[in-house]
């Protein structure tokens, strides 16, 4: 599953390997801020050289500043700006999971060289590694990309307010799905050429400042931790549910089927084949995550909608899916739309680690619709929900007044019965709420860094508390759900709600049993086809 990227203010004291790994409570990420460090680079052909060292022995000629450039007679082309992840004296680690870096640029107001408007920066990035200090870097990616730039100066443009510096936006810079090796540098150049306009109106550029985001290391534990422990536990649910289907003399259900298939995505998600990321440099593994959970999300709500409307259709329309294509098609459109938006992005990134959706205007208001309009069509569904368990709880309800006529023990067990599965769709209800929150809350988060306004605070109980929730609700649907062998007795009366004398009843499930639906199933039936 994949974590999003949480909105962290810059940590006073920076966690890295040490206290990243040993947290006790860790948060799911952490922010470390960068200053590049401008070098210089007099050689004729650029790209081929040696990458530039910010620091230790091997450390590139620095300049201060820009005037000191000027002063040496030192051109724009000529100079680097150098990154290395992480800090003197630390180490990345496998268990960071992943890199996300958003650059911000300090850039002053000058008379003569002014921000123009709608101005876009063109970057030469460079990524290498290693995994010793004394090694040779490695070239990982090389792009020239554009960004758009974003700012606005709160001061009148006058020489008085020379050298203030503008207000820029945040510019996503780069993103990698592994972390596997110990150091990383990062060199990026700014060319300019005035005949083809590129570099050109951008201001006066003073730094390069990147912000490092990674998954806690601490976090990172937990969460393999969970899954390793959750799987089987699922797994072996499920195979006991479909064991006590399969011994039935009929054949399984619709929505038998549908909870063994939630059981499945249940486990998909769950297998924890992060575990192997640990040693390996699997740059898939967010998209992989994110198709895990774009299935599971699929059919969660498609279950949701099927579990009510079961319990709403008469016996003629019932225990077929094509009845629900209206509200399941619709299901299946988004979910493909969500796996189109991200291999848009996360895709590309796979060859190239510095693309980004949110580059260009149009990229920007498309995605920017696309959460908003996915946040819109989720909220509705959960409206639409709420409907559909009211109409079950309004059928159910109806028949209730059947009761007083039945004998004690039978009356007692519908009382029992119909409690407890009303209260399972509450708990539906409040599962769904959660979920429709948690996408949300995710949505916004993983694209703070990037629309920059919106503050939100989440923590690790959030994200292992909805992931738990969800387990445990699908456990305890295949639990509850499961067919039952009990009898309830011979010795009932045939009249009550069209139930005959010896039919098997579920004392502990409300759905199925082994001649098939039981009394809640056919009340609810009884009171739609009314």
């Amino acid at each position: 599953m994949k974590i999003p990227f949480c909105r962290v203010s810059f940590p006073t004291a920076l966690c890295y390997k040490h206290d990243s790994l040993a947290s006790p409570a860790p948060s799911p990420t952490t922010a470390v801020p960068y200053t590049s460090v401008k070098c210089i680079d007099v050689r004729k052909n650029h790209h081929r050289t040696k990458w530039l060292m910010p620091w230790g022995p091997n450390h590139c000629k620095k300049l201060k500043d820009f005037d000191e450039a000027v002063s040496r007679q030192i051109e724009a082309n000529d100079i680097v700006f150098a990154v290395h992840v992480p800090l003197p004296s630390k180490e990345m680690s496998p268990w960071f999971q992943f890199m996300l870096f958003i650059m911000q640029l300090d850039i002053a107001f000058k008379m003569d060289n002014d921000l123009k408007e709608n101005a876009e920066i063109t970057l030469d990035v460079s990524l290498a590694y290693r995994d010793d200090m004394f090694d040779d870097w490695e070239e990982i990616a090389h792009a020239i990309e554009i960004r758009k730039l974003k700012c606005t100066f709160g001061s009148p443009k006058t020489v008085e307010s020379e050298g203030r510096h503008y207000d820029c936006d945040f510019l996503p810079f780069m993103e990698i799905g592994s972390v596997a090796h110990k150091y990383y540098l990062i060199n990026i150049r700014l060319p300019v050429n005035d005949r083809k306009g590129i570099n050109v109106g951008i201001g006066e550029i003073k730094d390069i400042r990147l912000v490092g985001i990674h998954q806690n290391g601490g976090f990172t534990k937990v969460w393999f931790a969970m899954k390793t422990f959750l799987t089987p536990s699922i797994l072996i649910i499920m195979v006991w549910y479909w064991r006590r289907i399969t011994l039935m003399t009929r054949a399984p259900v619709l929505l038998e089927k549908v909870i063994f298939a939630l059981g499945i995505s249940m486990t998909f998600i769950n297998i924890p084949v992060e575990w192997f990321s640990i040693g390996f440099d699997w740059t898939w593994m967010l998209l992989f995550g994110d198709i895990r959970q774009g299935i599971f999300y699929a059919m969660l709500l498609s279950f949701w909608i099927i579990f009510c409307g079961e319990h709403m259709m008469d016996q003629n329309e019932r225990n077929r899916l094509s009845g629900y294509w209206k509200q399941v098609g619709p299901i299946a459109v988004g979910s493909f739309c969500l796996f189109i938006f991200d291999m848009c992005e996360r895709g590309v990134q796979l060859k190239n680690p510095f693309y980004s959706i949110w580059t260009t205007e149009v990229g920007t208001e498309l995605a920017m619709a696309f959460i908003i309009v996915a946040g819109i069509c989720l909220c509705l569904y959960f409206l639409f929900l709420c409907f559909m368990v009211f109409q079950v709880f309004r059928n159910i309800s109806g028949k209730q007044s059947s009761l007083p006529a039945m004998s004690k023990a039978r009356r007692l067990h519908y009382e029992g019965l119909i409690f407890r599965f009303k209260f399972l769709m509450l708990i539906t209800l409040a599962c769904a709420a959660m979920t429709v929150i948690f996408f949300i809350v995710s949505q916004v988060t993983e694209g703070h860094w990037k629309w920059g306004e919106i503050t939100i605070q989440v923590n690790s109980a959030f994200f292992t508390g909805i992931y738990g929730m969800w387990n445990l609700y699908v456990f305890a649907l295949m639990f509850l759900y499961a067919p039952s062998h009990k009898n309830y007795g011979e010795d009932q009366s045939n009249g009550d709600l069209g139930v005959n004398s010896g039919e098997e009843l579920q004392l502990t499930t409300t759905i199925t049993h082994v001649d098939g639906p039981t009394e809640v199933y056919k009340l609810a039936r009884k009171e739609a086809q009314e």
